[in-house]
């Protein structure tokens, strides 16, 4: 499952997966650089940061911001 972390609470995670529902993620099952907007995987009991989605996220993110801007 793909999910993007959303913002922390306490000890979970608030994630929305790929088709929007937000969910509650034990914060300590995360790899500790994990941070707010960053794509994870989850594969079982195995979470991994997607480091290329999370950096055309990014990307995107900032075009859009940088239309708001202009």
């Amino acid at each position: 499952m793909k999910a993007i972390i959303d913002r922390f609470e306490g000890k979970y995670a608030v994630c929305e997966s790929e088709d929007g529902r937000m969910f509650n993620f034990d914060r300590s099952k995360l790899p500790s650089e994990a941070s707010e907007g960053d794509v994870i995987l989850i594969e079982g009991d195995n979470v991994f940061i997607d480091v290329k989605a999370t950096e055309e996220r990014n990307k995107y993110i900032k075009r859009l911001m940088d239309d708001v801007w202009e």
